[in-house]
Formats: structure tokens, sequence, C-alpha cells
């Protein structure tokens, strides 16, 4: 069996790695440096003085491999390392380049010894993680290891183990789905080129040949080890739908529309999945309202449990195949983030128990043969980006067995349990890094095109755009990169923002007021808070102390128009709907304006028109059906409705700086984020296209020459954590 170690410290002038939880510090801070630069790290901080060759390298960090580039992936994480430290290759101070031979480490380094406490999740205390959008959806954001995993049964017995990357993909093509064979002899994995067959052993790698219509988001194995199970999605449908295949060749069998994330049970004989209004947001995984079953040839397929407002996104078999395992999402009125639990449903006496509820847990879900839960949770601030692995020992029933969860993985990233081997000796994790960007482009041919995006945010961390100052010449977005979420001022030629706001609670939003003056900004209320309501402040943009303008209960936004108009808006959740107020905001007095009655309320994005005469709703919407935008008059008269035929995944809505048109963004029938210009009657431009990177929002500065948006990037790669050779479980 596996286990975890205590930390291993290594200092270098002001620098320390952790070479067990994977991280870099600078002078006590965090410096961002992604998986396969800092193994190079810390494969020289073994050796120091002595030279490291490319040819070791490859055998340690790149398996064999027939689709990654080995020298361009080296010479970027060479690059990606000196750039942490602030080295360089001409007057290097740590890492030293031997032309055509490898690498050396030239600082004296300090090894003190240290070991590091393990945080319960129970006691850990609620993050605040506000991104708008459900990034995860599950979202965001995917993961490998870098820590241990218990095998065995004998949870007190240590044993050395080994973790090794499966996969190298570049930052530009993540991992979005992998499975390991029952016999843990080959990964099944997807990215953005196909499905691919690799052997573990020898990192021989093949191509899975799929029809050309198929575009495989989550993979699993038969018990047989000679059929896989495929989740696909045609991005014209946005219709997931379940797929059969073998991998021996041969065309793939459809098992059943509507369907997505399914698990086969260990006889091999039913096939659990999720059915209902899907979620997904690029590259992420696939999340539904209801959990179905059905037999392995996709006949009698039934429902099992699932009801409005929920979001599973992810369920599983236990070895048994009687008990299903769950995550559920489920927003709640008056809550700033949905109540995430993790379940266990009984087929047969159909009764429901929760086993863990914490607003640190993410989607990932495994039960493995050994009867353990695997899990992930988010970690504290500041690193609330980051999540890691637990374990949780269960009987067959799901019931929790006694003692206390135990931590499997440590260090930065987002981690995904993906798989387990039979005999529960090899975990197949997959670890990734993915956050939003601030970037600016210039707006031209009157809306119809985009000049290049320029990145204004430097830093790795959640940086989302909300507004723009009163002259457009500076952009205020939130980001986490001091922990908390704080409100930042950015010019478009400044090469740091300044501060707005600090502090150490939930601070969202960040709209100028209508006379461009004031910041108005909401604070949401933490776990502890007997009071539940959110508040709205309001503080001169020149500084000064913030003014409580508003408490209420369910506060989800604010937005503002611009003078002459003195109109503010914001939207509230109710029990099964959504509210629009209009507030002053000097006094705070506000008025119901309209209401839409809906139990998905959470699923809805707006935009108040810069003159305050009109709103703009949409619904996230994934279906096939047509998606709708409203457009009501705020002072009276015929609401109009813009139909989008060609386009699916309406996500995010902002009015043109000109209040004619709505920056839109959209999937294009081949799948590509899209930004879309629409006028009000309806016509739709194309503006931007991102093949590469999520994206967000578009918020114009007020003369209408700038967008600044928010884009995410992604990078994943598959794990794999086994025993070292000459242990036994």
């Amino acid at each position: 069996m596996f286990s975890t170690q205590p930390n291993s410290l290594v200092k270098f002038g002001i620098f320390e790695a952790d070479l067990h939880a994977g991280e870099l510090r600078r002078s006590g801070a965090r410096v961002r440096l992604q998986s396969q630069p800092f193994q190079v790290l810390r494969l020289l901080l073994e050796h120091p003085g002595r030279l490291i060759t490319r040819e070791e390298l490859r055998s340690r960090l790149w398996p064999a491999d027939t689709f990654v580039d080995f020298d361009h992936g080296l010479n970027a994480a060479i690059k990606r390392l000196r750039d942490a430290l602030g080295d360089s290759a001409e007057n290097p101070r740590f890492v030293e380049t031997l032309a055509r031979r490898g690498y050396r480490f030239l600082a004296p380094v300090n090894v003190p010894p240290l070991e590091a406490p393990v945080p319960s999740p129970s006691s850990a205390p609620r993050v605040h993680r506000r991104w708008p959008f459900a990034l995860a959806t599950a979202a965001l954001l995917i993961a490998g290891i870098s820590a241990g995993w218990h095998a065995g049964h004998r949870a007190a017995a240590a044993m050395s183990f080994m973790e090794r990357p499966l996969t190298a993909n570049p930052e530009d093509d993540p991992i979005v789905s992998a499975a390991l064979s029952p016999d843990a002899k080959y990964v099944l994995f997807a990215d953005r080129d196909g499905l691919f067959l690799r052997l573990v052993a020898t990192g021989e790698t093949h191509p899975f040949a799929l029809p050309e219509a198929l575009h495989s988001r989550h993979v699993a194995w038969f018990p047989d080890g000679g059929h896989v199970l495929l989740t696909s999605t045609s991005f014209s449908s946005e219709q997931p739908s379940l797929w059969s295949a073998s991998v021996f060749g041969g065309t793939p069998v459809q098992l059943a529309d509507n369907a997505a994330h399914a698990d086969v049970s260990s006889d091999g004989g039913k096939i659990l999945f999720l059915r209902g209004e899907h979620g997904r947001e690029k590259g992420g995984d696939i999340s539904a309202g209801e959990v179905w079953q059905m037999q392995s040839d996709g006949q009698q397929a039934q429902k099992l449990f699932g009801e409005p407002g929920d979001k599973f996104e992810s369920a599983v078999w236990s070895p048994d195949s009687r008990q299903v395992a769950f995550v559920r999402m489920r927003y709640m009125h008056g809550w700033a983030e949905p109540e995430a639990s993790l379940g266990i449903f009984d087929t047969v006496t159909q009764n429901t128990r929760y086993v863990l509820t914490s607003p640190r847990l993410r989607g990932s879900l495994l039960w493995t043969p050994d009867s353990r839960l695997i899990y992930s949770l988010s970690e504290l601030s500041p690193n609330q980006n980051d999540s890691n692995l637990w374990a949780m020992r269960v009987d067959a029933r799901g019931n929790p067995t006694g003692g206390s969860p135990v931590r499997l993985t440590w260090g930065p990233d987002a981690k995904v349990a993906v798989g387990a081997s039979k005999d529960s000796n090899a975990l197949l994790f997959l670890r990734g890094a993915g956050a939003p960007e601030v970037f600016v482009s210039e707006v031209q041919a009157s809306g119809s095109a985009l000049g290049p995006a320029r990145r204004l945010s430097l830093d790795e961390r959640s940086n989302i755009p909300y507004s723009w100052t009163a002259d457009g010449k500076s952009v205020i977005f939130t980001s986490d990169r001091d922990g908390a979420p704080h409100i930042f001022k950015q010019s478009v030629d400044q090469p740091a923002p300044d501060l707005l706001v600090g502090g150490n609670q939930n601070i969202t939003g960040g709209r100028v007021s209508p006379n461009g003056s004031d910041l108005l900004f909401t604070v949401d209320p933490s776990p502890a808070d007997s009071d539940r309501r959110s508040k709205v402040f309001r503080m001169p943009l020149s500084g000064g102390t913030p003014r409580l303008l508003l408490s209420e209960l369910g506060i989800t936004g604010i937005q503002c128009a611009r003078a002459p108009s003195n109109r503010c808006i914001l939207s509230k959740s109710l029990s099964a709907g959504i509210a629009f107020l209009m507030f002053d905001p000097v006094s705070g007095v506000e008025k119901e304006f309209t209401r839409v009655e809906d139990q998905e309320w959470y699923l809805y994005n707006y935009s108040f028109s810069p003159d305050g005469s009109l709103l703009a709703i949409v619904k996230k919407r994934h279906a096939l059906e047509p998606t709708t935008i409203r457009i009501l008059p705020i002072n009276g008269g015929t609401e109009r409705t813009i139909t989008l035929h060609q386009w699916s995944s309406l996500t995010y809505t902002d009015f043109a700086a000109d209040g004619r048109s709505l920056w839109v963004r959209a999937f294009d029938p081949a799948g590509t984020e899209t930004l879309l210009n629409i006028n009000l009657n309806g016509e739709v431009r194309p503006v931007f296209q991102q093949r590469d990177l999520e994206l967000g929002w578009a918020i114009p500065s007020p003369d209408g020459r700038h967008l600044a948006m928010w884009q995410a990037s992604r990078n994943s790669n598959a794990w794999l954590l086994e025993p070292s050779r000459g242990n036994s479980n």
C-alpha cells in the first residue's frame, strides 16, 4: 500500500522548494510553477552541482512518447523554470546549460528537517471561490499527482511509491479525459486531437480510430479490458451520447442519447450515466440533473434519482454494483455558492444518505475495488484554486468504517481521480491548472472586428474584469492573487494594478456608479456568518471608507447605467426563480422590475444597457432547441426576443458601449468558442474566435474603443501512482 510522507524542503538563496508538495516559494510567497518545470527543478536539486543529462531528464520525466516533441517540451520547461527563478541562460545563477549535454544546478542548497501537519477536511473553514461561471463546472480545472495513495488495508504500514507522468501534452492541448485498463497495462486518453491508447510499460501510443462526427469527452473501460465506453458530443447539437467501442477495431455502437459521464459496473452488466439538461464549458466535464442506469447493451434505461435543481458532477458504482456514490451540487436561495455533497444511493431500498457535505468538495469521485471513496477537496486560502485527493474507507453499503479520511496528494494544481486498476495497486489521476486572465482588445470596424488581444493581468491567479473607469483608460477587475478576492484597477498601459478594495471578505463584482466617481461592490456572507445576507457597498474610486448601501438575502449581481441615467440594477435569487430590482446608487432605495420563475435561476445571465433603458436576459442553454435573448424595456413597451439558431451554449451577454448591440459568447457549429456582436434586430457578426483558451465575457469601455474580456488557459496531463519495485501489498 501507499503512504503519505512528510514534506522535504530544499532552500537555495531566497527560494524554498517543497519537493513533496510540489511548491516553490520566494521569500515565503508561493511562486506559480507548473508540474513539468517543477519536476525538472526537483531532479536538479536532488543532485546540485552535477550534470543532469538530457537523456536522464528524458528517462525520468518524459516517458516514451510518439506524439510529444521531447526537445520542445524540455526547452519549454527550462524556460518556465528560469522565468520563475528570475534566472537567465546567458548569466545563470541557478540553472546552467551545458550545450547539447544537459543542465547543472549552480547555487548551494540547504535541506532543513520539516514535517507539515495534515489539515482535516471537516474542520477547515469554507473557501469562497467566486468564479461566476461554474468552472466549474466542474469547471474549470483538472489534475495529477504529487503524493501518496493507500492501496492496501494496513493504514499504518509505510512503503515507497513511484509517481510518473503518462502524458506530456503542452498547455494548448490538455488531456480532457483518461481511463486505466483493469489490468493497468493501458491508458486511454482524449485530447484536442482525438483519442489515444497507450501501453503504460513502454509509452507506445496509437490513435484510437473513431468516426469523424464523434468527439470523445469522457472515457471508461468495460471489465473485460477489450471494450471502452465513450461519451461523445457533437458540437452542432451539444447533445452528449454514449458509445461502446472495441479496442481491436470495428464500428462503435451507440447505446444512448442525452447521456454522459458513464461508469460500468464491476460485472460489466450495467451502465450508470448522467442525463438531463447538460452543462459544459470548453474542455470541462459534463454535469446533469439526473442519474440513470441501463443494461450494457443500452436496453432498459431507467432513472434512479435526481430532482429539479440538482446538478450531478459524477456518479459511480460500488464494487458490488448495488450502491451508487455521487457528488451533487445544489444552488440554495441565499447562498453565495452551491451546497456540495457526497451521497450514497441504494438501488434496492431506494434510500439516499450523505457521508460528506463541504463547500470545498469538488466533482471528482472514484469507488475503488478495495472499498475506498476517493474525492477531491479544494485547498484553503490563498491556494483555493488548487485541490487534492482524499480517501475515505467504507463498507459495502458505503458507510464509513471509522478513522479519519486520509489525504492522498499534496501540492498545487487541481487533482481529479479517474481510475484504479482491478487490484487497486495503481491509481490514475489527471493534474492540471487554469485560471481566467484579463485581456484587452481594440474594437475595430464599428464592432465587426477586434485587434490583437493583449494580456493585462500578468499573474497566474483568477482575474475577472467587471467594469471600466469613466474615462475608458482603466479596467476594474477582481483577483485572488492575495488569497481572498480583492478589487483592482489597472490602466491599459500600466504594468501593474492598483488595489482598490482589500480585506479578507468574499468580495465580488466591482461596478462603477453612473456618475463615474464611485465604486459599487458586493460582499457575500461566509459559512460562519449567522447573517446570510449579501451586502452592497459604495466607496469613492479615489479612495475612502466603503459605506453600506444594501443588505439583501441572495444578491447574485449588480450593474449600473451611465450618466445622465442614475439607475442601477441588482439580481436576487428566489426560492424558485430570480428577481431584478432597480435601486438608487446613492440612497439604496429599490423597486422590483421583473422576475423569472425558474428553479434553475443560477443559469441566468443579464446585461443593463448604458442608457438604463433596456435589460437583456439569457439563460445558459446546452440543449438542441434554439437559444433566445430577451430584451425588456425598462420604461414600458413591447418585449423583444432574439432567437439564435446556428449558435449554441450562449453563456454571457453584455451591451455594447452605444447600447445598440450585444457582445455574446457562444459556440459555433464546429465547437469553437466565439465572441458575437448581435444588434437588437438579431443580426449576428462573429468577431473573435478562441480555439486554445476558454473564452468568457467582454466588457466594453465607455467610449467603445476597447473590450476587456477574460480568457482561461488550461493544462492537464495524466499521471500514475503505483508501488515502487521491491514492494508488495
